[in-house]
Protein backbone atom coordinates (compact mmCIF):
# COMPACT_ATOMS: atom_id res chain seq x y z
CA UNK A 1 0.00 0.00 0.00
CA UNK A 2 1.71 3.16 -1.32
CA UNK A 3 1.50 6.16 1.02
CA UNK A 4 0.29 9.45 -1.09
CA UNK A 5 -0.33 12.37 0.40
CA UNK A 6 -3.89 13.84 -0.21
CA UNK A 7 -6.95 16.42 -0.17
CA UNK A 8 -9.62 15.41 2.37
CA UNK A 9 -13.00 16.84 3.84
CA UNK A 10 -14.80 15.56 6.64
CA UNK A 11 -17.55 17.23 8.36
CA UNK A 12 -17.78 16.93 11.84
CA UNK A 13 -19.64 18.45 15.60
CA UNK A 14 -18.44 19.71 18.49
CA UNK A 15 -18.88 22.01 21.00
CA UNK A 16 -16.37 24.96 21.45
CA UNK A 17 -15.94 27.34 24.73
CA UNK A 18 -16.21 30.89 22.81
CA UNK A 19 -14.95 33.90 25.08
CA UNK A 20 -18.43 35.27 24.97
CA UNK A 21 -19.90 31.72 26.24
CA UNK A 22 -17.55 31.53 28.95
CA UNK A 23 -18.70 34.88 30.47
CA UNK A 24 -22.21 33.49 30.26
CA UNK A 25 -21.33 30.63 32.24
CA UNK A 26 -19.14 32.14 34.58
CA UNK A 27 -21.81 35.41 35.60
CA UNK A 28 -24.17 32.75 36.33
CA UNK A 29 -22.60 31.44 39.52
CA UNK A 30 -21.23 35.02 40.39
CA UNK A 31 -23.12 36.84 43.79
CA UNK A 32 -24.66 39.86 43.42
CA UNK A 33 -21.05 41.65 44.73
CA UNK A 34 -19.01 40.08 42.36
CA UNK A 35 -21.50 40.78 39.56
CA UNK A 36 -21.88 44.58 40.36
CA UNK A 37 -17.56 44.80 40.81
CA UNK A 38 -17.63 42.79 36.95
CA UNK A 39 -20.29 45.14 35.74
CA UNK A 40 -18.44 47.97 37.16
CA UNK A 41 -14.52 46.62 35.08
CA UNK A 42 -16.62 46.29 32.09
CA UNK A 43 -18.29 50.19 32.54
CA UNK A 44 -14.76 51.56 33.02
CA UNK A 45 -13.23 49.54 29.93
CA UNK A 46 -16.14 49.93 27.60
CA UNK A 47 -16.62 53.46 26.37
CA UNK A 48 -20.64 52.66 25.11
CA UNK A 49 -21.82 50.70 27.89
CA UNK A 50 -23.38 53.25 31.07
CA UNK A 51 -25.15 51.92 33.69
CA UNK A 52 -29.18 52.88 34.16
CA UNK A 53 -29.57 54.55 36.92
CA UNK A 54 -33.57 54.36 37.05
CA UNK A 55 -34.55 58.13 37.41
CA UNK A 56 -37.64 58.11 35.66
CA UNK A 57 -38.79 57.19 31.74
CA UNK A 58 -37.70 60.80 30.90
CA UNK A 59 -33.91 59.62 30.87
CA UNK A 60 -32.45 58.62 27.56
CA UNK A 61 -31.55 55.32 27.04
CA UNK A 62 -29.23 55.71 24.60
CA UNK A 63 -31.62 53.79 21.76
CA UNK A 64 -32.47 57.80 20.10
CA UNK A 65 -30.60 60.30 19.33
CA UNK A 66 -31.20 63.88 21.27
CA UNK A 67 -33.94 65.99 19.41
CA UNK A 68 -31.20 68.81 18.92
CA UNK A 69 -26.92 67.90 19.06
CA UNK A 70 -25.38 71.75 19.77
CA UNK A 71 -21.29 71.15 19.08
CA UNK A 72 -19.47 74.31 20.59
CA UNK A 73 -16.42 75.57 20.06
CA UNK A 74 -13.77 75.46 22.89
CA UNK A 75 -14.15 79.14 23.41
CA UNK A 76 -18.18 79.20 23.22
CA UNK A 77 -17.78 76.32 25.68
CA UNK A 78 -15.80 78.54 28.67
CA UNK A 79 -17.10 81.91 27.07
CA UNK A 80 -19.74 82.57 25.32
CA UNK A 81 -21.59 79.57 26.42
CA UNK A 82 -21.89 80.82 30.46
CA UNK A 83 -22.46 84.73 28.83
CA UNK A 84 -25.96 82.64 27.65
CA UNK A 85 -26.74 81.20 30.93
CA UNK A 86 -29.43 83.25 32.77
CA UNK A 87 -29.30 84.25 36.48
CA UNK A 88 -30.67 82.33 39.41
CA UNK A 89 -33.07 85.46 39.95
CA UNK A 90 -34.26 85.69 36.46
CA UNK A 91 -35.50 82.56 36.76
CA UNK A 92 -36.93 82.82 39.77
CA UNK A 93 -39.27 85.91 38.86
CA UNK A 94 -40.10 84.46 35.71
CA UNK A 95 -41.77 81.73 37.82
CA UNK A 96 -43.05 84.37 40.05
CA UNK A 97 -41.46 82.86 43.29
CA UNK A 98 -38.32 83.33 45.64
CA UNK A 99 -34.82 82.28 44.36
CA UNK A 100 -34.61 79.58 47.50
CA UNK A 101 -37.43 77.88 46.01
CA UNK A 102 -36.21 77.08 42.68
CA UNK A 103 -32.17 76.82 43.62
CA UNK A 104 -32.13 75.83 47.14
CA UNK A 105 -28.64 75.27 47.01
CA UNK A 106 -28.37 79.39 46.14
CA UNK A 107 -29.32 80.06 49.62
CA UNK A 108 -26.53 78.33 51.09
CA UNK A 109 -23.75 80.00 48.99
CA UNK A 110 -25.67 83.54 49.51
CA UNK A 111 -24.88 82.69 52.99
CA UNK A 112 -21.32 81.68 52.49
CA UNK A 113 -20.83 84.80 50.84
CA UNK A 114 -22.28 87.17 53.76
CA UNK A 115 -20.14 88.99 55.99
CA UNK A 116 -18.58 87.43 59.07
CA UNK A 117 -20.97 88.83 61.53
CA UNK A 118 -23.68 87.13 59.81
CA UNK A 119 -21.63 83.90 59.25
CA UNK A 120 -23.10 82.23 63.13
CA UNK A 121 -26.68 84.06 62.48
CA UNK A 122 -27.15 82.05 59.47
CA UNK A 123 -25.75 78.83 60.16
CA UNK A 124 -23.43 78.63 57.29
CA UNK A 125 -19.66 78.03 56.44
CA UNK A 126 -17.31 79.95 56.80
CA UNK A 127 -15.81 78.69 53.17
CA UNK A 128 -18.65 77.98 51.27
CA UNK A 129 -20.05 74.66 49.98
CA UNK A 130 -22.12 71.55 51.28
CA UNK A 131 -22.17 71.01 55.15
CA UNK A 132 -19.82 68.17 56.00
CA UNK A 133 -20.96 64.49 56.62
CA UNK A 134 -21.94 64.03 59.85
CA UNK A 135 -20.71 60.35 59.63
CA UNK A 136 -17.46 62.31 59.69
CA UNK A 137 -17.39 63.63 63.41
CA UNK A 138 -18.60 59.58 64.51
CA UNK A 139 -15.53 58.15 66.16
CA UNK A 140 -14.23 55.37 65.17
CA UNK A 141 -14.58 51.60 66.95
CA UNK A 142 -11.43 50.94 68.55
CA UNK A 143 -9.17 47.92 67.77
CA UNK A 144 -7.72 45.64 70.50
CA UNK A 145 -3.82 46.70 69.16
CA UNK A 146 -5.01 50.55 69.65
CA UNK A 147 -6.71 49.59 73.11
CA UNK A 148 -3.43 47.87 74.45
CA UNK A 149 -1.34 50.19 73.19
CA UNK A 150 -2.47 53.10 75.03
CA UNK A 151 -1.91 51.14 78.45
CA UNK A 152 1.48 49.72 77.18
CA UNK A 153 2.61 53.35 77.05
CA UNK A 154 1.40 53.75 80.56
CA UNK A 155 2.73 50.17 81.99
CA UNK A 156 6.53 50.53 80.49
CA UNK A 157 9.00 52.71 80.25
CA UNK A 158 11.76 51.12 78.66
CA UNK A 159 11.69 51.59 74.70
CA UNK A 160 13.30 48.12 74.24
CA UNK A 161 10.31 46.77 76.40
CA UNK A 162 8.06 49.00 74.35
CA UNK A 163 9.30 47.19 71.30
CA UNK A 164 8.87 43.73 72.22
CA UNK A 165 5.29 44.67 73.75
CA UNK A 166 4.08 46.44 70.60
CA UNK A 167 5.88 42.72 68.52
CA UNK A 168 4.08 40.72 71.10
CA UNK A 169 0.33 43.04 70.02
CA UNK A 170 0.68 42.01 67.30
CA UNK A 171 0.77 38.41 67.20
CA UNK A 172 -2.46 38.67 69.09
CA UNK A 173 -5.21 36.42 67.54
CA UNK A 174 -8.54 37.58 67.59
CA UNK A 175 -9.58 35.72 70.67
CA UNK A 176 -6.74 37.54 72.58
CA UNK A 177 -4.51 34.85 72.52
CA UNK A 178 -0.61 35.20 71.67
CA UNK A 179 -0.05 33.02 68.74
CA UNK A 180 3.34 33.02 68.63
CA UNK A 181 6.38 31.12 70.96
CA UNK A 182 8.80 33.22 73.17
CA UNK A 183 11.79 31.63 72.03
CA UNK A 184 10.67 32.79 68.50
CA UNK A 185 10.22 36.19 69.67
CA UNK A 186 13.51 36.49 71.64
CA UNK A 187 15.44 35.34 68.92
CA UNK A 188 13.76 37.52 66.51
CA UNK A 189 14.46 40.70 68.24
CA UNK A 190 17.76 39.72 69.70
CA UNK A 191 16.48 40.30 73.38
CA UNK A 192 17.12 38.00 76.58
CA UNK A 193 14.15 35.61 77.05
CA UNK A 194 13.91 36.35 80.49
CA UNK A 195 13.15 40.25 79.34
CA UNK A 196 10.70 38.78 76.78
CA UNK A 197 8.39 36.97 79.96
CA UNK A 198 8.89 39.86 81.81
CA UNK A 199 7.29 41.84 79.65
CA UNK A 200 4.71 39.58 78.77
CA UNK A 201 3.57 39.24 82.75
CA UNK A 202 3.40 42.93 83.06
CA UNK A 203 1.07 43.27 79.97
CA UNK A 204 -1.11 40.38 80.55
CA UNK A 205 -2.48 42.83 83.42
CA UNK A 206 -3.93 45.06 80.49
CA UNK A 207 -7.61 44.80 80.07
CA UNK A 208 -9.57 42.91 79.14
CA UNK A 209 -7.98 40.41 81.66
CA UNK A 210 -7.43 37.12 80.02
CA UNK A 211 -5.54 39.11 76.43
CA UNK A 212 -2.27 38.00 76.63
CA UNK A 213 -2.62 34.27 77.46
CA UNK A 214 -0.95 31.22 75.43
CA UNK A 215 -4.02 29.01 76.36
CA UNK A 216 -7.64 28.76 78.16
CA UNK A 217 -6.14 27.60 80.97
CA UNK A 218 -3.86 30.95 81.73
CA UNK A 219 -6.32 32.99 80.08
CA UNK A 220 -8.64 32.12 82.88
CA UNK A 221 -6.27 32.36 85.64
CA UNK A 222 -5.51 35.62 84.89
CA UNK A 223 -8.64 36.50 84.96
CA UNK A 224 -9.07 34.51 88.44
CA UNK A 225 -5.85 35.91 90.34
CA UNK A 226 -7.21 39.52 89.77
CA UNK A 227 -10.42 38.65 91.39
CA UNK A 228 -7.96 36.54 94.31
CA UNK A 229 -9.87 33.11 93.36
CA UNK A 230 -6.89 31.27 92.12
CA UNK A 231 -6.41 28.90 95.46
CA UNK A 232 -5.36 25.61 94.81
CA UNK A 233 -8.34 24.26 94.47
CA UNK A 234 -9.29 26.38 91.57
CA UNK A 235 -5.91 25.81 90.38
CA UNK A 236 -6.36 21.77 90.64
CA UNK A 237 -10.01 22.35 88.52
CA UNK A 238 -8.03 24.72 85.40
CA UNK A 239 -5.70 21.61 85.12
CA UNK A 240 -8.59 19.10 84.80
CA UNK A 241 -10.29 21.44 81.57
CA UNK A 242 -10.95 18.21 79.76
CA UNK A 243 -12.88 16.82 82.64
CA UNK A 244 -14.99 20.00 82.63
CA UNK A 245 -15.78 20.32 78.89
CA UNK A 246 -16.41 15.91 79.26
CA UNK A 247 -19.13 17.05 82.28
CA UNK A 248 -17.78 14.45 84.51
CA UNK A 249 -18.58 15.24 88.15
CA UNK A 250 -17.33 12.13 89.22
CA UNK A 251 -13.97 12.16 87.93
CA UNK A 252 -13.74 16.10 88.95
CA UNK A 253 -14.53 15.45 92.37
CA UNK A 254 -11.63 13.07 92.66
CA UNK A 255 -8.90 14.87 90.36
CA UNK A 256 -9.70 18.06 92.24
CA UNK A 257 -10.46 17.21 95.80
CA UNK A 258 -13.69 18.71 96.61
CA UNK A 259 -17.53 17.43 97.25
CA UNK A 260 -19.79 17.92 95.02
CA UNK A 261 -21.43 21.15 96.32
CA UNK A 262 -18.15 22.89 96.39
CA UNK A 263 -17.35 21.67 92.60
CA UNK A 264 -20.70 23.37 91.25
CA UNK A 265 -20.12 26.39 92.79
CA UNK A 266 -16.53 26.75 91.42
CA UNK A 267 -18.00 25.87 88.22
CA UNK A 268 -20.16 28.38 88.68
CA UNK A 269 -17.28 30.83 88.95
CA UNK A 270 -15.66 29.64 86.01
CA UNK A 271 -18.67 29.62 83.48
CA UNK A 272 -18.41 33.53 84.20
CA UNK A 273 -15.23 33.80 83.39
CA UNK A 274 -14.51 34.88 79.53
CA UNK A 275 -12.46 32.21 77.73
CA UNK A 276 -11.64 35.01 74.68
CA UNK A 277 -11.28 38.20 75.93
CA UNK A 278 -10.51 39.78 72.47
CA UNK A 279 -13.49 39.23 70.43
CA UNK A 280 -15.27 42.34 71.93
CA UNK A 281 -12.77 44.35 69.73
CA UNK A 282 -13.81 42.32 66.65
CA UNK A 283 -13.81 44.76 63.76
CA UNK A 284 -14.49 42.78 60.76
CA UNK A 285 -16.72 43.82 58.28
CA UNK A 286 -20.35 42.86 58.76
CA UNK A 287 -22.06 42.46 55.72
CA UNK A 288 -26.22 41.72 55.20
CA UNK A 289 -27.32 38.66 53.05
CA UNK A 290 -29.07 40.19 50.75
CA UNK A 291 -31.72 38.16 48.75
CA UNK A 292 -31.60 37.29 45.42
CA UNK A 293 -34.71 36.20 44.76
CA UNK A 294 -38.04 36.92 46.29
CA UNK A 295 -40.94 34.66 47.43
CA UNK A 296 -44.19 35.51 48.93
CA UNK A 297 -47.85 34.29 48.55
CA UNK A 298 -49.86 35.72 45.58
CA UNK A 299 -53.11 37.42 45.74
CA UNK A 300 -55.05 34.43 43.86
CA UNK A 301 -53.26 31.78 45.85
CA UNK A 302 -49.75 30.25 45.16
CA UNK A 303 -46.71 31.85 45.40
CA UNK A 304 -45.27 35.29 43.57
CA UNK A 305 -41.66 34.82 42.64
CA UNK A 306 -39.68 37.62 41.42
CA UNK A 307 -35.93 38.80 41.34
CA UNK A 308 -34.35 41.41 43.86
CA UNK A 309 -34.21 44.17 41.25
CA UNK A 310 -32.31 46.23 43.92
CA UNK A 311 -28.91 44.38 43.23
CA UNK A 312 -29.78 43.43 39.48
CA UNK A 313 -27.17 45.67 37.63
CA UNK A 314 -28.64 47.45 34.62
CA UNK A 315 -26.35 48.64 31.53
CA UNK A 316 -27.89 50.50 28.58
CA UNK A 317 -26.11 50.43 25.32
CA UNK A 318 -25.46 53.69 24.12
CA UNK A 319 -25.89 53.48 20.39
CA UNK A 320 -26.25 56.94 19.85
CA UNK A 321 -22.52 57.78 20.85
CA UNK A 322 -21.69 54.79 18.72
CA UNK A 323 -23.31 56.22 15.44
CA UNK A 324 -21.73 60.04 16.29
CA UNK A 325 -18.65 58.35 16.64
CA UNK A 326 -18.62 55.90 14.00
CA UNK A 327 -19.78 58.42 11.43
CA UNK A 328 -16.68 60.46 12.38
CA UNK A 329 -13.26 58.07 12.55
CA UNK A 330 -11.29 57.40 9.62
CA UNK A 331 -8.98 55.32 11.17
CA UNK A 332 -9.28 51.40 11.09
CA UNK A 333 -7.75 50.52 14.19
CA UNK A 334 -10.51 53.33 16.14
CA UNK A 335 -13.15 51.19 14.00
CA UNK A 336 -12.51 48.13 14.89
CA UNK A 337 -11.89 48.49 18.49
CA UNK A 338 -15.59 50.69 18.01
CA UNK A 339 -16.74 47.41 16.72
CA UNK A 340 -15.35 45.09 18.91
CA UNK A 341 -16.48 47.59 22.08
CA UNK A 342 -19.98 47.34 20.52
CA UNK A 343 -20.29 43.70 20.56
CA UNK A 344 -18.90 43.14 23.65
CA UNK A 345 -21.50 45.80 24.92
CA UNK A 346 -24.60 43.43 23.43
CA UNK A 347 -23.30 40.60 24.98
CA UNK A 348 -23.17 41.91 28.36
CA UNK A 349 -26.62 42.99 28.25
CA UNK A 350 -27.79 39.77 26.26
CA UNK A 351 -26.13 37.54 29.13
CA UNK A 352 -27.28 39.25 32.20
CA UNK A 353 -31.17 39.38 30.72
CA UNK A 354 -30.49 35.24 30.03
CA UNK A 355 -28.74 35.42 33.62
CA UNK A 356 -31.60 36.82 35.52
CA UNK A 357 -33.93 34.67 33.40
CA UNK A 358 -32.42 31.85 34.19
CA UNK A 359 -32.27 32.38 38.15
CA UNK A 360 -35.86 32.93 37.90
CA UNK A 361 -36.81 29.86 36.33
CA UNK A 362 -34.61 27.80 38.84
CA UNK A 363 -36.37 29.62 41.27
CA UNK A 364 -39.88 28.90 40.08
CA UNK A 365 -38.86 24.97 39.86
CA UNK A 366 -37.42 24.87 43.66
CA UNK A 367 -40.71 26.67 44.87
CA UNK A 368 -42.92 24.32 42.92
CA UNK A 369 -41.44 21.37 44.37
CA UNK A 370 -40.80 22.68 48.00
CA UNK A 371 -44.23 23.71 48.15
CA UNK A 372 -44.71 21.57 51.00
CA UNK A 373 -42.16 23.25 52.82
CA UNK A 374 -42.83 26.80 52.48
CA UNK A 375 -46.91 25.92 53.80
CA UNK A 376 -46.02 23.57 56.74
CA UNK A 377 -42.49 23.80 57.61
CA UNK A 378 -39.63 21.77 57.42
CA UNK A 379 -41.15 18.53 58.41
CA UNK A 380 -42.23 18.90 54.64
CA UNK A 381 -39.17 20.10 53.00
CA UNK A 382 -39.09 17.11 49.80
CA UNK A 383 -35.86 15.38 48.93
CA UNK A 384 -34.51 17.05 45.96
CA UNK A 385 -31.39 16.76 43.86
CA UNK A 386 -29.93 18.91 41.08
CA UNK A 387 -30.97 16.32 38.02
CA UNK A 388 -34.72 16.55 39.45
CA UNK A 389 -34.34 20.60 38.58
CA UNK A 390 -32.49 20.21 35.80
CA UNK A 391 -34.90 17.58 34.09
CA UNK A 392 -38.16 19.71 34.93
CA UNK A 393 -36.49 23.06 33.12
CA UNK A 394 -34.19 21.32 30.95
CA UNK A 395 -31.06 22.30 31.72
CA UNK A 396 -27.70 20.65 32.56
CA UNK A 397 -26.90 20.20 36.23
CA UNK A 398 -23.83 22.24 36.10
CA UNK A 399 -25.91 25.32 35.12
CA UNK A 400 -28.49 24.25 37.61
CA UNK A 401 -24.93 24.27 40.14
CA UNK A 402 -24.05 27.75 39.23
CA UNK A 403 -26.93 29.07 39.48
CA UNK A 404 -27.78 28.50 43.08
CA UNK A 405 -23.84 28.98 44.29
CA UNK A 406 -24.58 31.86 46.49
CA UNK A 407 -27.91 33.04 45.63
CA UNK A 408 -30.45 33.40 48.60
CA UNK A 409 -34.12 33.34 48.39
CA UNK A 410 -36.84 35.63 50.92
CA UNK A 411 -39.58 33.06 51.55
CA UNK A 412 -42.19 33.29 54.32
CA UNK A 413 -40.05 30.88 56.25
CA UNK A 414 -37.03 32.99 56.34
CA UNK A 415 -33.50 33.81 54.26
CA UNK A 416 -32.55 30.30 52.67
CA UNK A 417 -29.52 29.97 50.00
CA UNK A 418 -30.92 28.30 47.18
CA UNK A 419 -28.15 25.17 47.87
CA UNK A 420 -30.06 24.20 51.17
CA UNK A 421 -33.16 23.17 49.43
CA UNK A 422 -31.35 20.23 47.60
CA UNK A 423 -31.01 17.74 50.05
CA UNK A 424 -30.34 13.51 49.65
CA UNK A 425 -33.41 11.30 51.11
CA UNK A 426 -33.78 8.74 53.24
CA UNK A 427 -35.91 5.68 51.87
CA UNK A 428 -39.28 4.87 54.07
CA UNK A 429 -40.07 1.68 55.51
CA UNK A 430 -44.08 2.33 54.95
CA UNK A 431 -44.76 3.43 51.54
CA UNK A 432 -44.79 6.67 51.61
CA UNK A 433 -42.23 9.52 49.40
CA UNK A 434 -38.54 9.62 50.61
CA UNK A 435 -37.92 11.75 53.70
CA UNK A 436 -35.41 14.66 53.18
CA UNK A 437 -32.08 14.33 55.21
CA UNK A 438 -32.42 18.10 56.13
CA UNK A 439 -35.86 17.15 57.78
CA UNK A 440 -34.73 14.09 59.86
CA UNK A 441 -32.09 16.23 61.07
CA UNK A 442 -34.52 19.21 62.45
CA UNK A 443 -36.68 15.42 64.04
CA UNK A 444 -33.36 14.60 65.73
CA UNK A 445 -33.07 17.74 67.34
CA UNK A 446 -36.67 17.30 68.22
CA UNK A 447 -35.74 14.38 70.14
CA UNK A 448 -32.75 15.18 71.66
CA UNK A 449 -33.90 18.47 73.01
CA UNK A 450 -37.31 16.80 74.58
CA UNK A 451 -34.55 14.88 76.13
CA UNK A 452 -35.13 14.08 80.05
CA UNK A 453 -32.27 14.13 82.88
CA UNK A 454 -33.12 10.37 83.11
CA UNK A 455 -34.37 9.21 79.96
CA UNK A 456 -31.03 9.90 77.62
CA UNK A 457 -31.89 8.93 73.85
CA UNK A 458 -28.62 6.62 72.47
CA UNK A 459 -28.03 6.67 68.70
CA UNK A 460 -29.40 2.88 68.42
CA UNK A 461 -32.63 4.54 69.83
CA UNK A 462 -32.98 7.29 68.01
CA UNK A 463 -32.78 5.34 64.74
CA UNK A 464 -36.07 3.28 66.11
CA UNK A 465 -37.89 6.38 66.97
CA UNK A 466 -37.57 7.50 64.01
CA UNK A 467 -38.35 3.58 61.93
CA UNK A 468 -41.61 3.17 64.37
CA UNK A 469 -42.69 6.89 64.45
CA UNK A 470 -42.64 7.83 60.52
CA UNK A 471 -40.86 5.19 59.08
CA UNK A 472 -37.82 6.52 58.41
CA UNK A 473 -35.18 3.88 57.38
CA UNK A 474 -31.99 5.72 58.72
CA UNK A 475 -29.21 3.57 60.64
CA UNK A 476 -27.20 4.15 62.88
CA UNK A 477 -24.21 5.65 61.95
CA UNK A 478 -26.22 8.27 60.50
CA UNK A 479 -27.95 9.26 63.52
CA UNK A 480 -24.38 9.74 65.13
CA UNK A 481 -22.93 11.60 61.51
CA UNK A 482 -25.91 14.08 61.36
CA UNK A 483 -25.96 14.48 65.22
CA UNK A 484 -22.33 15.58 65.31
CA UNK A 485 -22.99 17.82 61.63
CA UNK A 486 -25.17 19.94 63.88
CA UNK A 487 -22.63 20.07 66.82
CA UNK A 488 -24.61 17.96 69.70
CA UNK A 489 -22.32 15.83 72.06
CA UNK A 490 -23.12 12.51 72.82
CA UNK A 491 -25.51 10.49 74.75
CA UNK A 492 -22.71 10.05 77.31
CA UNK A 493 -21.86 13.42 77.41
CA UNK A 494 -25.67 14.88 77.74
CA UNK A 495 -26.26 12.77 80.32
CA UNK A 496 -23.57 14.41 82.19
CA UNK A 497 -24.35 17.70 81.24
CA UNK A 498 -28.47 17.34 82.50
CA UNK A 499 -27.17 15.96 85.60
CA UNK A 500 -25.16 18.33 86.43
CA UNK A 501 -27.64 20.86 85.57
CA UNK A 502 -30.56 19.02 87.21
CA UNK A 503 -27.90 19.03 90.66
CA UNK A 504 -27.55 22.73 90.34
CA UNK A 505 -31.20 23.31 90.26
Amino acid sequence: MGLTPRLEFRQSQSLTLTPQLMQSIRLLQLSHLELDAFVDAELLRNPLLEREDGSGPGETDGTELPERIVELSAYEDTVDHADRIQSADSIASSYDTEVENVFPEQAAQDASNASPNQWSERGGSAEGGEAPDIDQFVAARPTLSDHLSDQIGMMLTDPAERLIARFLTDSLNEAGYLATDLCSVAEQLGAPIETVEAVLKTIQNCEPLGVFARDVRECLAIQLREKDRLDPLMEKLLDNLGLVAAHDMAGLARAVGADREDLVDMLAELRELDPKPGRAFEVGVVEAVVPDVMVREGAGGGWAIELNADILPRVLVNRAYYATVTKKTRDAAEKTFLTDCMAAANWLARSLDQRAQTILRVAAEIVKQQDGFLVHGIAHLRPMTLKMVADAIDMHESTISRVTSNKYMSTPRGLFEMKYFFTTALGSTIGEADHSAESVRHRIRQLIEAEQPGGILSDDTIAEMLRKEQGIEVARRTVAKYREGMHIPSSVIRRRQKRALAGVR
